[in-house]
């Protein structure tokens, strides 16, 4: 097959990879009614991606949270802001993608 043609190889090369059902909203520092808020490092929320910041930590929680946060009760989910560095820089391509 040839690939110059710019075809998707892999899942991850979509512009929306895994999206919850529900709306997601990005850099949240607090949940605004009825949003399940990830948090990630002093922002604490329904649950945290890491409490000590922690990026390989975070990565390796990201989908099962945003799968839970997409099963719960909330009809909108709220992700706090991660560092846009190392690891940070995959993780937040994931969530923009989550949230397209």
């Amino acid at each position: 097959m040839d690939n110059s043609g710019g075809a998707i190889e892999a899942p991850g090369q979509m512009a929306s990879h895994y999206a919850p059902s529900k709306p997601v909203r990005l850099g949240a520092t607090s949940a605004a009614a009825g949003e399940y808020l990830i948090g990630f490092g002093e922002i604490a929320g329904d649950e945290t991606l890491s409490s000590t910041g922690n990026l390989v930590e975070a990565a390796a929680r990201l989908f099962d949270l945003l799968h839970q946060a997409d099963s719960s009760d909330k009809p909108r989910i709220a992700v706090a802001p991660v560092p846009d560095t190392g690891l940070g820089l995959a993780i937040n391509d994931r969530l923009r993608r989550a949230a397209a």
